[in-house]
């Protein structure tokens, strides 16, 4: 279920930069093969996320975006898709999110380099990352039940 959603939520995500303006992260552009630096903890996560609204690249095409508020409360929705409210956690080293009405979760290590902030599933950095290709201060776009979150 995580990847099924993905084009869909990625023509939102997209509709979305482009009704907020949102301003592209430097070196967004950067080659897929450009080594990511180390893991960020989650004091280093929570610094870097809070307060923000980043929209995640997976191969190139939108793939979703997260509003990361105070609390390690989180607004996620793929393109297209509703707004799912959530918490992120550290667990080993990992940044997880259990979000409602899903009953598992999803853990990743988050690397700022190169391209911006990218998170590898499960830190496994043999996968498609997802790369913050766009940040913006203000809230998401949601297209479901929480319009206007």
């Amino acid at each position: 279920m995580f990847h099924d959603h993905a084009l869909t939520f990625a023509r939102t995500a997209l509709l979305a930069l482009v009704a907020c303006g949102a301003a592209p992260l430097a070196g967004a552009e950067a080659p897929p093969s450009a080594v990511p630096g180390p893991p960020l903890s989650a004091e280093a996560f929570a610094d870097r996320v809070t307060g923000r609204t980043f929209y995640y690249n997976s191969g190139g095409q939108p793939y979703g975006a997260e509003q990361y508020l105070p609390d390690h409360r989180v607004v996620w929705a793929f393109t297209g898709d509703d707004c799912k409210r959530g918490r992120w956690y550290d667990k080993a080293g990992y940044i997880c999110f259990a979000y409602e009405g899903d009953p598992g979760e999803q853990c990743w290590t988050f690397h700022d380099g190169s391209q911006g902030l990218t998170a590898y599933f499960m830190g496994d950095q043999t996968t498609e990352p997802l790369i913050a290709s766009q940040s913006s201060h203000g809230p998401m776009a949601c297209m479901g039940p929480d319009v206007g979150v």
